[in-house]
Order: structure tokens, then sequence, then C-alpha cells
């Protein structure tokens, strides 16, 4: 098998992705970076008063999220990463401006930024799709019980599956793999977690058969 240099999760809130991120690096021993959560100055305040701090929040995102992509361009290590810079343009400011919260202009300026940056990016090998309905996705981001998340409106994640499901139908960046969550447990049964595991191998054989 060739060299694998990217491995993308992605997935709405509540799907599992950090989670997965973190079991998948430890058993191929792939480099993990995660999504910036804890130390993100917006987050919190983003779900207090979503039109004030959305853009300010995307901005945020996208700029972390090309750090990474030059991280993982820099590196000789095959990395695994906690969303892609796609979902930032494609899913998550597409789904605020349509809802309002970004407005037209600082809309188009994201754009501008984003197409600018993704002239540098190269597509992962593998995307890994978690596909969720909205109960799934209430119950996970509940277990986790991050006290700012507690504000997240059921619309929100509704709108953003449906970005979800529209950008995933059209992706052509490469190869997509999705798992549907609703029915496996992949934390608490290990048999699951081994199914994909098998799902991933299969991917990673036919990108170099």
């Amino acid at each position: 098998m060739g060299k694998i240099k990217h491995i993308a999760v992605s997935g709405n809130i509540g799907s599992g992705k950090t989670t997965l991120v973190e079991k998948l690096s430890r058993h191929y021993r792939w480099v993990p970076l995660y999504e910036s959560v804890d130390h993100n100055p917006y987050l919190r305040d983003f779900y207090d008063d979503m039109t004030r701090w959305a853009f300010h929040l995307q901005i945020y995102f996208l700029n972390s999220r090309f750090n990474q992509v030059r991280q993982i361009r820099e590196s000789d290590k095959t990395i695994i990463q906690d969303r892609t810079i796609y979902e930032d343009a494609y899913i998550f400011a597409a789904n605020l401006h349509s809802s309002g919260h970004i407005n037209d202009r600082d809309y188009q300026s994201y754009l501008d930024l984003f197409h600018s940056m993704i002239n540098f990016v190269q597509p992962p090998d593998l995307l890994i799709y978690l596909k969720a309905d909205i109960p799934k996705l209430v119950q996970q981001i509940q277990k986790r019980n991050r006290d700012f998340e507690f504000n997240i409106k059921l619309e929100y994640l509704k709108n953003l599956n449906t970005h979800y499901e529209s950008w995933t139908r059209e992706y052509k960046h490469g190869r997509l793999l999705t798992v549907d969550i609703d029915r496996i447990d992949f934390v608490e049964r290990v048999e699951d977690f081994s199914e994909i595991v098998s799902r991933i191998d299969l991917e990673l054989n036919n990108l170099f058969s």
C-alpha cells in the first residue's frame, strides 16, 4: 500500500467525530488534529448570540483549519483531521448566511478569503462522513455535557444536517465513506468499531489498487 497522507472525519455537532478521530489515531497510529473547541474564544458567545458572533467564529475556524492544512502538507506522517476546511465554508458559513446570522457583505468577504485559501488545499485521501439523525445528535450532545451547547436549537442542527446531506451527495474531491451512526455505537461495542475499521481498510486498499 502507498503512503496515506490525510484522513478526515466529518459530521454534524454531536456525531462523534472527535471520539472516532481519537480511536482511529490510536488504532492506526495516525497523528490526530482536533478542532479547536476548548480554546476557541468565540464559541460560548456564539451560542448565546449567533447573529452577533457568527462571522467572528467562522473566520476563527477558517484560519485555524487553514493552519491545520499547512501542518498536514508539511508533515511526513499520516494525519487524521477532525472536520475539514470544506465544512467550514459549505456547511457552517453557508448555513449561518442562509439563516440570516451572517449578512451578504460579510458572507462575500468570507467566501473571498476561503477561495483564496482553497487554492493551497489538497483534499483528504479519504473523507469519513458520520451521518446521524437529530435524536442521536441531541443524545450525544447531552451526554458530553458542555454547558455552552445547551443553547443549541434543534432547528440549527436540522439545517446543518440538510447542508451535510447536500454537500456529501455532491462531494467530488476524493473518496467518501459514509457511516450511519444511528444504528451503531462504536464507543460501547467493539464489533461496531471493528466494522468501521474494516470499511476504512477496504477504502484505503482501493486507493492504491
